[in-house]
């Protein structure tokens, strides 16, 4: 009976596996590897990409890390045996799938990197993303106009959040925001009164909002209970929340004690409907369904012998290669213009943010 029930689960995974190899397409088949459904924007970008590549005619095989980069690496080999023709791959952490990319090309399968760059290997053949040291510079701007705007003509006692380590755009976002404020701490109109900078020191594993959450506490407890904080940089809104729970959880934003100007990316709900309450200053919202549009077109191009859309050749270098991009636009999002840019473009309904 032993032998029996094997030989059953051995039928059951190869009948699985073969099932994989036809997907059920005629233009090809496309694997698609996320990082996570903790994020709302990774679930948007894995809806967006399924919708317009069925759309195209293509099939999809969508997977989700959880932030297991085994699990991602053991998802992406397993793509590859069931014969997709490209992959798409936002990786959790870019360093890691070098091997991985090896067996993809000795299949002849072309990869895409999706939003984050895959470093150290030279089987990235194009990369989907946005213009990265933009969005930290859109951050950064808004912060301190939000500073100025709420506080007067400063000083301002500022402190730096960076995003994980792992993921290469976090330091195009930290060094596009510096490229604002650091002419602004050089004169002295902005202080990091804690001293922590660069992305060694104020980068966030993972982008976990409760890690996010836990240093601004110790921060506020170290550096501020005789000065007021004005301001904080945040790459990400999941950070955003988190430090700003730390901040209310001393009074800031009750009573006079104004709450300091807080960034943030992605225009996740939970941070739309923080700037609608007066807390979160700021996010930048880069469209999924733009982002998805693009990669959709480098597959039709790839799968069609043609050559794939790019507007940036010098960039990435991802350290074997300099990546062939396409670039979009991310947007600056404030109350000011929330409604026009969320709401108009149809990203959101009035519903899911009110």
């Amino acid at each position: 009976m032993k032998f029996f029930s094997k030989a059953l689960i051995a039928a059951a995974a190869a009948a699985t596996l073969m099932s994989g190899v036809s997907f059920a397409s005629d233009k090809g088949a496309v694997g698609i590897a996320m990082p996570t459904k903790s994020s709302a924007r990774w679930i948007s970008d894995g809806n967006s990409m399924v919708e317009q590549f069925t759309a195209a005619g293509y099939s999809t095989d969508l997977q989700y890390a959880e932030d297991d980069i085994p699990n991602q690496l053991a998802q992406i080999e397993n793509m590859i045996t069931k014969g997709v023709d490209v992959l798409v791959i936002a990786a959790i952490d870019g360093t890691t799938l070098s091997n991985a990319l090896e067996n993809a090309a000795a299949s002849g399968i072309k990869v895409i990197a999706y939003d984050r760059l895959i470093r150290d290997s030279g089987n990235v053949d194009y990369y989907a993303t946005f213009d990265n040291f933009k969005v930290g510079v859109q951050q950064a701007t808004s912060l301190v106009n939000g500073l100025k705007e709420r506080f007067g003509d400063g000083p301002y006692n500022v402190e730096l959040f960076g995003g994980s380590p792992d993921d290469n755009n976090a330091y195009f976002f930290y060094d596009g925001a510096m490229s604002v404020l650091q002419p602004l701490i050089d004169a002295g109109t902005i202080n990091i009164v804690s001293g922590q900078m660069g992305m060694d020191t104020v980068g966030t594993l993972r982008w976990d909002g409760a890690v996010a959450q836990s240093r601004m506490d110790n921060l506020l407890s170290a550096h501020y209970t005789d000065k007021q904080l004005h301001g904080a940089l945040s790459p990400y809104d999941g950070l955003s929340i988190g430090i700003l729970s730390s901040l209310k959880g001393v009074g800031y934003g009750s009573g006079d004690l104004d709450m300091p100007i807080v960034s943030g990316q992605d225009a996740e709900v939970p941070s739309v409907k923080s700037i609608l309450a007066g807390e979160q200053h700021s996010t930048v919202f880069k469209d999924t369904r733009e982002l998805a549009r693009v990669t959709v077109g480098m597959v039709e191009a790839i799968l069609n012998n043609g050559e794939p859309e790019i507007n940036d050749t010098k960039t990435y270098d991802n350290g074997v290669k300099v990546v062939p991009s396409y670039l979009l636009e991310p947007v600056a999002v404030d109350a000011s213009n929330w409604e026009d840019v969320l709401i108009g473009s149809g990203y959101y309904t009035a519903d899911q943010v009110k």
